[in-house]
């Protein structure tokens, strides 16, 4: 069994810095693609960022020069640094996972609620 967890959301001011973490546990055989995508009330998910196994990375533009997705391969963890958070930035942050375990499969953790206060 695959699980992916999300955490490190919470409440901060506009213009402040968060990081998220995001950790796949059970019995894989290799993690791939790990990507962030958030959801604000009323929108569609969205892909925020995206790293390779190899650390490749990718960003949306609203995000570019602002988000950094670091990834440790032997924590199984990939994390989301988000400075200067803006009024568009709040929604759920959503982690997924592209897993080889008994099979290949996309994994997505629960969310985690940011908050941006002005």
């Amino acid at each position: 069994q695959v699980h992916v967890v999300e955490s490190g959301g919470g409440l901060v001011q506009a213009g402040g810095s968060l990081r998220l973490s995001c950790e796949v546990s059970g019995t894989t055989y290799s993690i791939n693609t790990m990507g962030w995508y958030r959801q604000a009330p009323g929108k569609q998910r969205e892909l925020v960022a995206a790293i390779t196994s190899a650390g490749s990375t990718n960003y949306a533009d609203s995000v570019k020069g602002r988000f950094t997705m670091p990834r440790d391969n032997s924590k199984n963890t990939a994390y989301l640094q988000m400075n200067s958070l803006a009024p568009e930035d709040p929604a759920v942050y959503y982690c997924n996972a592209d897993v080889w375990a008994v099979s290949r499969d996309d994994y997505w953790g629960p969310g985690t609620q940011i908050t941006v206060s002005s």
